[in-house]
């Protein structure tokens, strides 16, 4: 584990695997646990699917077993709560094993929030809902913790290499419902459209998302603000999140004329907004003349 992961998680102070693992003799233990006592961590906010990537998973560990052993700590229930590891464990069922080796340790609920999102955080196939929910998680933990001096913002995502302006978008992102949260996973609303409607209570949201279904429209960056900015004020209704998400959206066009090709037609001493005001002028009279509507 890289001296960056380790920074992020703040009291825990891990800059090695030495550090994570090591301690006093009795902090810690090795075990085979069977894989019905390993629970998953609570809100794990991480996909675990049975693609490709698990197929070769659980090849690897039918062939040469479980080469890092997963991360646990004691349940108050019974059994162990699974920290990271929650893909090997799956990767263990497949393979047709009945236990799976941990390394178990008593960690606070903080310390063990920051070390499940560090452990699955710079993972490629993340989707905006898995890092967001996990941003908020460590987020609440870190300022728990106590910042180090820093922005608690800013150390969350170190471990990812982000910065606390991305961080701060992906914690008021999970502020969104899961039908919302949903659609800008399948990429119906950006990310900055869904950071603007994050602003908005449950309800409105709901408002948002009923009209979404409806109409299948993607959201503007525009209408997002005023969807936002009307939500601030207290206007916001299901009527007028109808009116906005319906609004027209004007294709811009940008035309550019060479100089050289109008030059001729205008005095030398005619500015460049001489010149554009004349030209509307012009193409006012022939829309006028061709009873073009505006």
């Amino acid at each position: 584990m890289s001296s960056n992961k380790a920074g992020s998680a703040g009291k825990i102070k891990m800059s090695s695997f030495n550090d994570l693992f090591g301690g006093a003799a009795d902090a810690e233990q090795v075990v085979d646990a069977k894989l019905e006592e390993l629970h998953t961590f609570k809100n794990h906010p991480f996909r675990v699917l049975d693609d490709e990537k698990m197929e070769e998973t659980a090849e690897s560990i039918g062939r040469y077993g479980v080469l890092v052993p997963g991360i646990a700590r004691p349940r108050a229930e019974g059994g162990y709560e699974i920290i990271a590891g929650h893909r090997r464990k799956r990767g263990c069922e497949l393979a047709g094993l009945s236990t799976m080796p941990v390394i178990v340790r008593n960690y606070t609920d903080d310390e063990a929030t920051v070390i499940m999102v560090d452990s699955n955080i710079q993972r490629e196939d993340i989707l905006p809902s898995e890092k967001a929910k996990a941003y908020a998680m460590k987020y609440e933990a870190v300022k728990h913790q106590g910042s180090r001096g820093g922005s608690s913002l800013g150390e969350v995502g170190e471990a990812a290499g982000e910065s606390a302006k991305t961080v701060q978008r992906y914690v008021w992102l999970a502020r969104l419902i899961d039908g919302l949260l949903e659609m800008v996973d399948r990429k119906k609303i950006g990310l900055l459209q869904g950071v603007d409607i994050s602003f908005l209570t449950e309800e409105e949201q709901q408002w948002v998302l009923t009209v979404l279904e409806e109409t299948s429209v993607t959201v503007t960056a525009s209408q997002s603000a005023k969807l936002k900015e009307h939500g601030k004020n207290g206007e916001l209704t299901l009527p007028m999140v109808r009116v906005l998400l319906s609004e027209e959206k004007t294709k811009e066009r940008k035309v550019t004329i060479k100089g050289e090709k109008i030059s001729r037609y205008f005095p030398d001493d005619y500015s460049s907004d001489d010149i554009e005001q004349v030209i509307l002028r012009l193409l006012e009279e022939w829309n006028a003349a061709q009873g073009v509507k505006k």
